[in-house]
């Protein structure tokens, strides 16, 4: 059988008030004021320096990325659930005998922590974050993510346009889904194979495998 290979924020979880909140929370140590919460969910799923940048002077960025982490770190799970119907479709994709890999932007370690505080870790065969390597939109991660199961990538599965680039780009057909950060109107135009604007519908896309 073949990989279903997963983003993690706004794909299998709903993470936006604790990203968001560590985000601006970390301001204080600059002494800045942040930028308003829906601002921040424009620039979610890219790096943690790409994110500051808009609003933070360049040797500001070290600082307040080690704020982020230190208090993410902490509170990743606050208000972090997955979306209705997930837990169920990681079941049943596991049980016809597929390998379900997670490839995000996050690191490793913080993407696991997120994933045991919300009991998923062991609902999946690897999880694995962008450690030092190129992020999305370039597939390293994906591969990676591969790499880690053993098997052959069939779908990536994500809320961003680089989401769908980067599953493109390792040669996997591409579901976007709808419930994330970016707009179905963007997702369209990244030009998945498939667009998921329910779990239920991911379920129908997944499950025809």
């Amino acid at each position: 059988m073949t990989a279903i290979v997963f983003d993690l924020d706004g794909t299998l979880v709903d993470s936006f008030d604790d990203i968001s909140a560590a985000f601006c929370r970390s301001f204080h140590v600059i002494g800045a004021d942040p930028p308003s919460a829906e601002a921040v969910r424009t620039q979610i799923g890219k790096p943690l320096r790409d994110m500051y940048a808009p609003w933070a002077p360049a040797d500001a960025i070290d600082t307040l990325v080690a704020e982020y982490r230190r208090d993410y770190a902490e509170r990743c799970a606050d208000r972090t659930r997955p979306y209705p119907g997930i837990v169920d479709l990681l079941e049943r994709l596991r049980g016809r005998g597929h390998a379900l890999a997670v490839a995000t932007t996050k690191t490793t370690w913080m993407a696991r922590t997120v994933m045991e505080r919300l009991d998923l870790v062991d609902r999946v065969d690897h999880v694995q974050g962008t450690d030092g390597f190129p992020h999305k939109p370039a597939p390293d991660v994906i591969a990676h993510a591969l790499a880690g199961v053993g098997r052959p990538g069939a779908w990536m599965i994500g809320d961003a346009v680089t989401d769908i680039a980067a599953g493109r780009a390792a040669g996997l057909r591409t579901c976007a889904v709808t419930w994330g950060v970016h707009s179905a109107q963007d997702l369209r135009a990244a030009g998945p194979d498939a667009i998921a604007s329910s779990v239920k519908d991911l379920h129908a896309v997944l499950l025809a495998e």
